[in-house]
């Protein structure tokens, strides 16, 4: 862990500080969010004058275990009296250790929900959360909510853990917030949230943290692949067939030819729950669409394309592999544990948590070379010497791109480019731009040619 704060970090700090130590921060992957969200407990307390009750909101077991980690060894650097390495942070050294101040709810963890640092998955979290932080405000305790990838919380279910503000005077509250977020949400979500852990109050986006060096840079290679004979034939006579519907759509609801592709796809789900024709219609549409995706992810090169890429990186690189399909993911892993024995592993939420944990803790040690997993992998993994990541399957979502991105580029002693390769079919409707905040980055276009197992590009 670093043992002193970026510019940026400081930066963030003392606006929110301004702020009242409320508010949400966008920063990208692996810029350090975890380590700025311990120096906020420790400058709040420092302004304060005394300890707060800190209460951490997370997604995943996976990262609920990252966090409590990283909570132990800051507190145990508290109790050899280092600081935070900033004079904002530069507070008396407590007696405070792991066990007797850090619990666990979710996961398979029940501590008492009493002790100072209380990390929750967002599962336990919305049975109790709420309940047990309105009961200290109402001592008069001070309340530090950390909801670490905030855009989870925004609506649903998950929004009940702020039910307690509607029960107390928010405004004299001794209540304090701080969401975190690579990549908040805007809209109606956006709104919900700064309701909730107060306004949007700074942002770090990848260029900024690649030219300060606070990420290590990426090469970015777009990886064009080709549909097989028959899956071509296939892609084509569901996409004719996806055209009829539409046109009959239009009939109905002509507005749907001036909203933009996000718009007009939630529009016709909106539609599809309808009983008459229009609904009907859209459910067709839709299911259509699935299929057509479905078919684009699945395409027979993806796997040929990875294995071949795999064979060509220099053998000390970590690579992480990304998918959307389990079945996917599983035939790659049982091709690369043969040509690899030993030095692959594989994530994924069929697997179990214990299994999922033993694996990405053999991958950290190096013992595995190589992990495929799916959307289970797209938040909460910290292992920064991963240098390559291959986008087996891609996802038409920003956030998860923009997730996957920060699984490799994280900054690691000896690490100085980091690789990215997103495999897109070229005769699909598959997005190949990638990321458009890049930074400093390089992109090159390649082409995969399954015939004879080779790359060119495609311009040669």
């Amino acid at each position: 862990m670093e043992k002193s704060l970026y510019q940026w970090q400081e930066e963030c700090l003392k606006r929110w500080l301004s702020k009242g130590a409320r508010g949400m921060v966008q920063a990208v992957t692996g810029s350090g969010k975890t380590y700025l969200a311990m120096c906020a407990v420790d400058a709040l307390e420092e302004k304060l004058g005394q300890k707060v009750f800190v209460k951490i909101v997370v997604p995943t077991s996976a990262l609920m275990n990252q966090w409590a980690k990283a909570l132990r060894e800051h507190l145990a650097s508290k109790e050899e009296g280092e600081s935070c390495g900033s004079a904002t942070c530069n507070m008396e050294a407590g007696r405070e250790t792991s066990e007797n101040s850090i619990g666990l709810r979710g996961g398979g963890y029940k501590d008492p929900a009493n002790r100072r640092y209380m990390i929750y998955v967002i599962n336990s979290a919305r049975y109790e959360l709420a309940r047990q932080t309105l009961k200290q405000l109402e001592n008069g305790e001070p309340v530090f909510l950390i909801a670490d990838e905030c855009h989870h919380y925004a609506r649903g279910e998950n929004s009940v853990i702020f039910e307690f503000q509607d029960r107390i005077s928010m405004e004299k509250a001794p209540w304090y917030s701080l969401g975190l977020s690579a990549t908040l949400p805007w809209g109606q979500e956006g709104a919900a949230l700064t309701k909730a852990l107060g306004p949007r109050i700074y942002t770090y986006g990848m260029s900024k943290a690649a030219s300060l060096k606070t990420v290590s840079a990426v090469d970015i290679f777009h990886v064009s692949l080709s549909f097989r004979e028959e899956e071509l034939e296939d892609y084509e006579e569901i996409s004719d067939e996806m055209l009829r519907y539409y046109t009959q759509l239009l009939r109905f609801a002509p507005a749907l030819g001036k909203m933009n592709l996000r718009e007009r796809f939630e529009e016709i789900r909106r539609l599809s729950a309808g009983k008459d024709r229009i609904g009907r219609l859209a459910r067709k549409y839709l299911n259509l669409t699935w299929q057509r995706r479905k078919l684009v992810c699945l395409a027979s090169d993806r796997i040929a394309c990875a294995q071949e890429l795999i064979r060509r990186l220099p053998q000390n690189e970590k690579i992480m592999i990304f998918g959307e399909r389990i079945a996917q993911a599983e035939e790659l892993y049982q091709l690369l544990y043969r040509e690899y024995p030993g030095r692959a592993g594989r994530c994924h939420s069929e697997m179990g948590e214990q299994a999922n944990r033993n694996t990405l803790e053999r991958f950290r040690t190096g013992e595995f070379r190589i992990l495929v997993t799916c959307k289970s992998m797209d938040e909460g993994v910290n292992i920064p010497d991963a240098s390559v990541g291959i986008i087996l399957s891609g996802t038409s979502v920003q956030r998860q791109r923009t997730q996957r991105m920060g699984r490799v580029i994280r900054r690691a002693e000896g690490k100085e480019r980091a690789a990215l390769y997103y495999l897109h079919v070229t005769e699909s409707a598959e997005d190949d731009c990638y990321l458009p905040d890049t930074g400093d980055s390089r992109i090159f276009e390649i082409a995969f040619v399954s015939g004879r197992k080779n790359f060119s590009h495609p311009e040669v």
